[in-house]
């Protein structure tokens, strides 16, 4: 998907991000989040010819220490404040995604260049956001 015009109105899983950088316990803004689509960059040298429509590939970045995060996004704008050289993605549901959550110790960044930005641990998406 190309990247088109920006609106700068927040979304609902930015609304939600902003209440849990307040109070992580939220119910309310965990569910919103949870219920919201998030962009999940694809490399603009992935291929398209084998894309399984149904897979999802997770691109995982090294935190500062060695520790593997999966970057996501709840807008264009937030994507290409990380990742400006991405112009290509896939929308998904973000509880989809969590409750499909590899066991392993892959944690997950929602908007990781913002002042809202969220990190979870593998079991924090699993156990919070796989709301389905």
């Amino acid at each position: 998907m190309e990247t088109p015009a920006n609106d700068p109105t927040p979304t609902p899983a930015q609304r939600a991000l902003d209440v849990l950088a307040e109070n992580t316990e939220d119910a309310a803004a965990l569910d919103a989040l949870a219920n919201s689509d998030v962009l999940i960059p694809v490399p603009d040298d992935a291929g398209d010819a084998d894309a399984n429509p149904t897979a999802v590939a997770l691109p995982v970045l090294e935190q500062p220490g060695g520790e593997p995060v999966v970057p996501v996004f709840t807008s264009e704008v937030e994507m290409a404040g990380l990742l400006p050289f991405v112009s290509r993605y896939r929308l998904v549901p973000l509880g989809a995604l969590a409750a499909q959550w590899p066991a392993d110790d892959l944690s997950l960044t929602i908007d990781g260049s913002s002042e809202h930005r969220l990190t979870l641990t593998s079991e924090g998406v699993r156990t919070l956001l796989a709301r389905q």
